[in-house]
């Protein structure tokens, strides 16, 4: 009998001594998951989340030879016109978002039925989020005319043509809070007789699928961005000019064709820009031309693509993303099939069902520590934080070609509702042939520099603060 007791009580040994590896493996494996996904994680105070009640001090943009500051509408550094344009909800900001979103598809959908860079000087323009003025792109101030009329227009890298609403509104004028150019007061203003080698790029530079439009007389005019003076500039003199344009006074145009600003100012400035937007309504951003010094070397650069169905769009190579230090499990066909532009006036980063339901479904486990609340508009991933000060927010990078990976910045992730509701700052497409679109909220605290000489877009995470 005591041959059989002993290896009984052996048995159990083993057997106690395996389930206690067993539990002890298991803990560690949950304490390094945890150590992990803190590692992966944005501690943030909400309050650095939402506009402060005063003027910040922000972005100021490189030191170059002119800077100007621009204030936002109804932020804390706004002077004067107040009460001229009224701030649309959020569920307005996210429809017109998603007009625009639709007016880019329906571009794409209907095509479907590089010289040395210039080192050249640079001028430097601090932007404001355009949100109070009834879009969500940003504001610049350039001067136009002689002498010169400073004029707030919406940069956009997804438009061609230049243009400002100008006297006498012929057709309709819409309320903005400059006064509206009057070319016949300007001496360096004159019409361009169509037809001619610029004209024949006129054919889709003025039309918004969204039912937004301006039409008037095909111009030049002396242009003015900080202290630097170009004469000829080719814009649009607007007359008539509806849809859902409001408050600014034009659009200025950073996209490929050959009458916008890049391809305008090719000589001057190389055929270069960046920007960093602002992170809240009450902080400033840049919008430089040139490259002036050089570029860090922190700056990650993916090649830029020439889209044959949208030729005016920056391309990018999108392979992947990750949540919380992990790469989701989306095949890169998902992504290439369909291609991804990068635009300054989509708010909410668009993404292919596939991928977009990948990372909801990560993020969601990742943030189940906190509360869900009712979904609003095309966000539906919300969360209240009304009990929480700071909120630990989930790593997200982008994967781009050329071995390029951009962890959005802590205020690139989360659409602010108020100071105690937030959501997911991505959408997916309701059709999954429709190419993505990577926003402007995704684009906050990144340095975002367009080498369009060199065909090449560059990130600089922390380059805005």
């Amino acid at each position: 009998m005591a041959i059989p007791i002993s290896s009984f009580i052996r048995c159990i040994l083993y057997i106690y001594c395996f389930s206690a590896f067993l539990c002890l493996h298991a803990h560690e494996v949950r304490e390094t998951t945890e150590i992990h996904h803190l590692h992966h994680t944005h501690i943030v105070q909400l309050s650095s989340l939402m506009p402060s009640t005063t003027c910040s001090a922000s972005t100021k943009g490189p030191k170059r030879k002119a800077s100007l500051r621009v204030i936002h509408k109804y932020g804390p550094c706004f002077q004067s016109n107040e009460g001229q344009v009224q701030v649309p909800s959020h569920v307005e900001i996210l429809l017109q978002d998603q007009s625009r979103v639709n007016s880019i598809h329906s571009k794409f959908s209907n095509y479907s039925n590089g010289n040395k860079l210039w080192e050249s000087k640079a001028s430097t323009l601090p932007v404001k989020s355009g949100l109070i003025l009834g879009t969500g792109n940003y504001i610049v101030t350039v001067g136009f005319g002689t002498p010169k009329r400073d004029l707030k227009l919406v940069f956009d890298t997804g438009s061609d043509l230049t243009w400002t609403q100008c006297k006498p509104c012929t057709g309709q004028c819409y309320k903005q809070v400059d006064p509206i150019f009057d070319p016949s007061k300007s001496t360096s203003y004159a019409n361009i007789t169509c037809p001619t080698p610029s004209c024949f790029q006129l054919s889709s530079a003025t039309e918004y699928g969204d039912g937004s439009f301006t039409t008037g007389y095909f111009s030049k005019e002396r242009l003015t961005i900080t202290s630097d003076v170009m004469d000829n500039f080719i814009f649009g003199c607007g007359q008539d000019n509806e849809g859902l344009f409001n408050g600014f006074a034009g659009l200025l145009s950073l996209g490929l064709a050959q009458v916008s600003l890049v391809k305008q100012t090719a000589q001057k400035y190389g055929q270069f820009f960046s920007y960093c937007l602002p992170s809240t309504t009450s902080s400033t951003g840049h919008l430089t031309f040139g490259k002036g010094n050089g570029v860090s070397n922190t700056t990650k650069f993916t090649p830029m693509l020439k889209l044959s169905q949208g030729p005016s769009f920056y391309g990018l190579n999108l392979i992947g993303i990750s949540v919380g230090g992990q790469k989701l499990s989306i095949p890169t066909s998902v992504f290439s099939t369909v291609g991804t532009i990068i635009d300054s006036g989509t708010v909410i980063t668009r993404l292919p069902p596939i991928a977009y339901n990948a990372l909801r479904t990560t993020f969601r486990k990742l943030m189940r520590n906190y509360p869900m609340t009712s979904p609003i508009s095309l966000l539906d991933t919300c969360y209240d934080l009304s009990k929480s000060k700071s909120v630990s927010i989930p790593h997200i990078s982008f994967l781009f070609d050329g071995a390029v990976s951009v962890d959005l910045d802590k205020v690139g992730i989360f659409y602010m509702l108020s100071p105690t509701q937030a959501c997911l700052a991505f959408a997916g497409n309701s059709d999954p042939s429709n190419i993505a679109i990577f926003g402007n909220v995704q684009q906050k605290g990144l340095e975002v520099l367009y080498d369009v000489a060199r065909g090449r877009i560059g990130f600089r995470p922390g380059g805005c603060s």
